[in-house]
């Protein structure tokens, strides 16, 4: 026993020392750094919850902690449609893995190249405000990304969009794992299809949506690259993030204690909402 003990831990260890030198020393590190008046070209001093008062009193992380928060109203959609689409896939239908590859794409392209298609559809002069026009549904053209009303939810449409693939493939494999037998089962009694997907498929579904649900809410929660490419922030601050102010203090700005301290709050958050995810979403053994 302690032999193989001693293997698993060899076995470990280079994932270990990468992810202690790649994650959990800057995360410590930087968390630490949070407390402090860190620069590049002056001595650091301790100085407690300064940067945190300073970031609660600043408009900008308010605005894109509620910005976070609304972001979560994306995660029931994203579950729903990606539960919905794998339903669907899961036929063995004629192209059936040509309509897979296809909701996949929008996964494995890049944040840029998903911004530059996006930022042409939501254009004034784009496609969605042609298609809108040429079946009179609007008078003029709409300025999604530049209406500080509706450009976030223009980006939590992106969001929802390119991740939907993702959630697809793993209630995919879930889907495929449930018993056949117990289908048949209850085909024998007479069960419908609607009562067999509620009494059966959920109920063995309910690990997947479990981590499928916590997931959705920390990409919810640490949003960023989509409003890097489409909006900047903007309009009028309408699009901030949590994270994005970060990024904002850190890199453009150089104010890297604030932009410490706002990743420890958005951390914090990520940490008790998935604790909460974990403590109501968890399957019921039996």
């Amino acid at each position: 026993m302690q032999r193989q003990t001693l293997y698993a831990w060899l076995f470990l260890a280079p994932a270990l020392i990468l992810m202690a030198v790649f994650s959990f020393w800057p995360v410590g590190y930087g968390s630490l750094l949070a407390f402090t008046d860190y620069s590049l070209i002056r001595d650091t001093h301790w100085v407690g919850l300064e940067n945190f008062r300073y970031i609660f009193e600043n408009e900008m992380f308010v605005t894109g902690l509620k910005n976070s928060l609304v972001f979560l109203l994306m995660v029931p959609f994203v579950q729903i449609g990606a539960l919905s689409l794998a339903v669907l896939v899961n036929n063995q239908l004629p192209g059936i893995r040509l309509f897979r590859a296809a909701y996949y794409v929008p996964v494995v392209t890049t944040v840029s190249v998903v911004g530059i298609m996006w930022g042409f559809m939501f254009h004034e002069q784009g496609a969605l405000n042609y298609v809108l026009m040429l079946f009179r549904l609007v008078d003029a053209p709409v300025g999604w990304l530049s209406n500080d009303t509706i450009a976030l939810f223009c980006i939590m449409f992106v969001t929802l969009w390119r991740g939907l693939g993702w959630y697809m493939v793993m209630y995919l494999a879930a889907l495929q794992s449930v018993p056949a037998e117990m289908q048949e089962a209850a085909i024998l009694d007479g069960a419908s299809r609607w009562q067999r997907f509620w009494k059966i498929t959920v109920p063995m579904l309910h690990p997947t949506i479990a981590v499928c649900s916590i997931l959705s809410v920390l990409a919810a929660l640490k949003a960023y690259q989509e409003v890097d490419v489409l909006t900047q922030g903007g309009p009028m601050n309408s699009t901030f993030t949590a994270l994005y102010y970060a990024y904002d203090q850190g890199l453009k700005h150089l104010k890297l204690p604030r932009a410490l301290a706002a990743s420890f709050i958005v951390s914090l958050l990520c940490i008790g909402i998935a604790l909460l995810c974990l403590r109501y979403l968890k399957p019921k053994h039996r």
